[in-house]
């Protein structure tokens, strides 16, 4: 066996049986980060694929995408082959079993011959007699002539462990402190090998634990009682323990366990729904772990310097959506444009508001648009609806909705005939102007002048006179958005077809006329 000289050896150990789910993301972090704290830390990736009948190459393909759109590298694994491959299980079969059988030649397990139908009889007369239904060790102690004699004829035979009777094991979790069982009691002489040869779970995951150095062990605490079982291997195979550190299960906001019902669970539709991988993995680290401050944005860095199992908890943690999404927009507010502009520009482009190849115009486009999203998103994807907001504009329907009672009562169609005024005396600004902000500020200033209006009396009005809407990014920042998709040539409904239908508007809303004097 190659030796590590106690270097910290951590593993995440999927099965390929369906998606990446934030659990097992989870999982993959908190051994990431152990790892990546140490100098000579090692993360291992493992499949543990002897589910036949389930386990995919396709399913194990989506997981290590996965794994590098979060950006958790490992070491060693099935792409990056080390000095203790293969690190897919269905190529270690022969491992297995050359430790089964020097497991048998010691003595710690035995053959047994008992069929499916005879176990299923002893499982009945179990529990009809009100007792565990656990083997009751038909062959722990035959005959060795009887045992050669089947063997020799072929008869299929299962490979079983010996529990010591009274045997007790226990571990010092780090997350859950002191946990213990009683060996024979919980789970009597269990199977290594399967009758058809092929090795159990708890059999493959002791080996591979011991014969690929691992250190430590972080899982889900749904494993817990496996630890068993591989500790109990692992002593009859002369082989330390790893330390071992159980997390919490992650719940639904309902403190149900986490499921499709409660939405989106798996990392490849987070990533399709527009986070970011850093805020993910931000997330992720504090379903069950703080750093004791009250700080919740951390880089990844930070993650790697501050984690640690110490500071795990027992209980269970509950999935929050909005916080997610909160915190990945703290993370989008923090790239730099350089980093976030081709993030939007990809997504405006999929949802067919930019066009791709667009030319200069149409990168102007793209980045004034991430300049107008950027306060408002918490989501990449949020920028299409933002953008696409921008430009278009739904007057009409803000006005059948009654949204904009109060600004009529308050002067709405008097400041709306200054604009339209404005616009076609060519005194308002349209965005494409040298100075634009200057000059739109200083507008927008005489126009409160003039109309004898300041604060939400002056730019509620204009604001929905232009954008058709009651809320949105700055309205100067709009005006300009539009000239550049005019420029761009992207769809959307610029300045003259807004000006058009303000005044049609206006004509059903004519203006009072002055009383004649006498």
């Amino acid at each position: 066996m190659t030796t590590f000289m106690a270097a910290v050896r951590v593993r995440f150990a999927p099965s390929p049986t369906g998606t990446l789910h934030v659990g097992g993301a989870r999982t993959a972090l908190y051994n990431y980060l152990v790892a990546r704290q140490s100098k000579d830390g090692t993360f291992v990736l493992r499949i543990e694929d002897t589910d036949t009948a389930r386990s995919t190459r396709e399913s194990e393909e989506s997981m290590l995408a996965d794994l590098r759109f979060l950006g958790l590298d490992w070491d060693e694994g099935p792409d990056k082959p080390g000095a203790v491959g293969p690190y897919r299980q269905s190529e270690r079969i022969d491992i297995y079993k050359k430790i089964a059988q020097q497991l048998l030649d010691s003595g710690d397990a035995y053959p047994c011959f008992c069929s499916e139908e005879e176990l299923e009889e002893k499982r009945k007369a179990a529990e009809a007699a009100g007792k565990p239904p656990q083997y009751d060790r038909t062959w722990r102690d035959a005959d060795p002539v009887e045992v050669k004699k089947r063997m020799d004829a072929g008869e299929p035979y299962t490979v079983r462990f010996k529990v010591a009777p009274g045997r007790r094991v226990e571990i010092d979790d780090a997350v859950r402190g002191t946990v213990g069982w009683d060996a024979d009691a919980t789970v009597g002489d269990f199977i290594l090998l399967r009758s058809s040869g092929m090795p159990v779970y708890n059999f493959c995951v002791a080996v591979d634990d011991a014969l690929m150095g691992i250190t430590t062990v972080i899982r889900a605490e749904e494993h817990l009682t496996n630890t068993l079982r591989q500790c109990l291997i692992l002593e009859a195979l002369q082989y330390p323990p790893p330390k071992y550190a159980h997390c919490s299960l992650i719940l639904g906001e309902d403190r149900s366990k986490l499921s499709k019902r409660h939405g989106a669970t798996s990392v490849d539709q987070f990533k399709a729904e527009g986070f970011l991988p850093d805020a993910m993995l931000n997330y992720l680290a504090l379903l069950g772990w703080n750093d004791g401050t009250e700080q919740e944005v951390f880089d990844r860095s930070e993650l790697i310097k501050k984690f640690s199992l110490n500071r795990v908890v027992k209980s269970p943690s509950v999935f929050d959506m909005a916080k997610l999404r909160w915190m990945n927009g703290q993370h989008l507010r923090a790239l730099s444009d350089e980093e976030l502009v081709p993030l939007v520009e990809a997504q405006l482009i999929s949802a067919g508001v930019a066009k791709e190849g667009a030319g200069e115009d149409g990168k102007m486009f793209v980045v004034h648009a991430t300049q107008v999203a950027k306060g408002s998103m918490e989501l990449v994807n949020d920028a299409t609806t933002i953008v696409g907001d921008v430009l278009t504009y739904p007057l009409a329907s803000t006005l059948e909705a009654g949204e904009a009672e109060t600004l009529v009562a308050e002067g709405l169609w008097d400041m709306a005939r200054e604009v339209v005024r404005a616009y076609e005396a060519k005194e308002m600004p349209t965005g494409g102007e040298e100075d634009f902000q200057v000059l739109w500020k200083a507008w927008i200033k005489a126009v409160g002048k003039k109309m004898g209006k300041k604060g939400k009396q002056l730019f509620h009005p204009i604001r929905l006179a232009l954008t058709g809407r009651m809320s949105g990014p700055d309205v100067g920042e709009q005006v300009k958005l539009l000239h550049l998709a005019d420029k761009a040539a992207v769809n959307m409904v610029g300045l003259p077809a807004r000006i058009g239908e303000l005044k049609e508007v206006l004509s059903k809303h004519p203006a009072e006329k002055e009383p004649v004097a006498g």
